[in-house]
């Protein structure tokens, strides 16, 4: 894997445009800068009026930000997206498997496939599920993967999200704005639609109510308003026409779950939890988390209420699990894997803590339950004051840090202060698994916005794209 080389997704070696992006290009060079800079700021306000906006953790101020949005979009041909298709339902499946096989009879575990204790000692391991059948035995209903290119353009998968993935309403919002921004470019462009997304989400979770339920009903599970999440939540609860309830919304009685309502109580069937595993029963996990409801895990293990993504997912996306990835393929499907994963050292691995510490200038090295770009150091772009205070985190702890080659993201050409400029992305398409594994084309293109960064994440100064995916006769 080439460190240094920089794939551009627009512009081919020595500058003329990729064949997807031609009739953009096109487009782009016959539109006058001054409506360009009209058509970005009608894009922000269209946003604000949204509420598009997110709050970041940790910020005392308590203000939500405005997600930057850049109106050039990221475009992927129609065979590229069949491979990134065919590659994600691959790894999602066997993410599903290894679940079930974890909570039930272990085989990857006593095959030696993976260290037992790297999964049973793991604090995103909950000994509760042991034994618990779920429906279609699926427990990653909605998974967002992190794709990233890097070298001569290879894709890479660099982690799984499986908690409480994020962002899809991002995705859709993108699409909203250019299309309304731009209309004439999607009457040019063969442009895959994704506004089926909430229907395709429904459904997915409608097919995995508990056995018996004809009809269920289906609700949004939220921490409130002060998550940073929260537009999100509601946005998605409206898109599906469910509705959005919190801890306080719901009770457990007699092993079922109940919504409060005007009319009485209501059964729920299906909960769409945006809410960790920890805060979802005070009963059962923190006695002091506000935010669940006392009992569901009774429920739940009884089978009387589905809970998507399942308790005891995050065993699968934990970083330190992400390595075992790929083996996991050849283990349950007996195939090799169609996206690779990102070269990776394990630091609870002494040979491997020995190669990053004597490389830790060349390296990313990560926490193994860190997220949003916080708990990492990026080695080129560190001081050596900065290496070596990290350093001393590892060796006081070398368990909690996998570590990673510094790719050179691809780039998208980005509307920034002073015009075009290439700035770097990544990709999370977003993949439902029920009765089928499906995902609409595309996903959330991240873009980092300041110059040089390779740290895409909204809380750390990143912006979002619209996601393109071409149909075959455009392509």
């Amino acid at each position: 894997m080439a460190a240094t080389r920089i794939f551009d997704e627009m512009h081919a070696d020595g500058g003329p445009v990729r064949a997807h992006y031609r009739t953009y290009a096109d487009w782009l060079a016959g539109v006058p800068p001054e409506r360009i800079r009209e058509k970005r700021a009608e894009a922000d306000l269209l946003f604000r009026r949204a509420g598009i906006t997110f709050a970041v953790y940790g910020d005392e101020t308590g203000t939500e930000r405005l997600i930057p949005f850049d109106i050039v979009p990221r475009i992927i041909p129609s065979a590229e997206w069949d491979m990134l298709q065919r590659g994600l339902r691959q790894r999602v499946t066997a993410l599903n498997a290894f679940l079930h096989d974890v909570y039930h009879d272990q085989e990857i575990l006593r095959a030696g496939r993976i260290p037992a204790g790297q999964i049973l000692c793991n604090t995103q391991y909950r000994p509760e599920m042991q034994g618990i059948d779920l429906p279609m035995d699926v427990y990653a209903h909605i998974a967002g993967v992190d794709l990233v290119r890097a070298g001569e353009g290879e894709y890479y998968v660099l982690e799984d999200n499986l908690r409480v993935p994020s962002g899809v309403s991002y995705m859709l919002e993108d699409r909203k704005a250019m299309m309304r921004l731009f209309p004439e470019l999607f009457a040019r462009c063969a442009v895959s639609p994704v506004e089926h997304y909430p229907d395709l989400l429904l459904e997915t979770l409608r097919s995995v109510a508990p056995a018996g339920v004809r009809d269920p009903t289906v609700v949004l599970l939220t921490p409130g308003a002060h998550n940073s999440a929260y537009f999100e939540h509601a946005f998605l609860a409206q898109q599906m026409g469910i509705e959005l309830v919190e801890g306080q919304d719901l009770l457990v009685d007699e092993g079922e779950v109940f919504m409060r309502t005007t009319q009485g109580p209501r059964r729920v069937d299906v909960i769409y939890r945006r809410i960790d595993d920890d805060f979802l029963d005070p009963l059962a996990f923190r006695p002091d988390s506000m935010l669940g409801v006392p009992g569901l895990l009774t429920a739940y293990r009884e089978g009387r209420v589905a809970i998507c993504n399942a308790v005891g997912t995050g065993i699968a996306d934990d970083k330190s699990t992400y390595p075992y990835v790929p083996d996991m393929i050849r283990f349950y499907l007996g195939e090799e894997p169609v996206l690779a994963n990102v070269p990776t050292w394990v630091l609870r691995r002494d040979e491997d803590l020995a190669y990053a510490l004597a490389h830790l200038e060349e390296l990313v090295v990560k926490e193994v339950h860190g997220a949003g770009g916080y708990g990492m150091l990026i080695g080129p772009r560190a001081s050596r004051a900065e290496i070596e205070a990290f350093r001393a985190r590892i060796v006081a702890d070398p368990a909690r840090y996998i570590a990673q080659p510094t790719l050179s993201l691809s780039t998208c050409p980005t509307f920034v202060e002073s015009g075009l400029a290439p700035r770097h992305v990544d990709l999370r398409p977003f993949v439902l698994s029920g009765r089928d594994v499906v995902m609409v084309p595309g996903g959330l293109t991240r873009v980092a916005l300041r110059e040089g960064s390779l740290v895409v994440n909204s809380s750390q100064g990143g912006g979002t794209k619209d996601t393109w995916v071409l149909e075959a006769r455009d392509a």
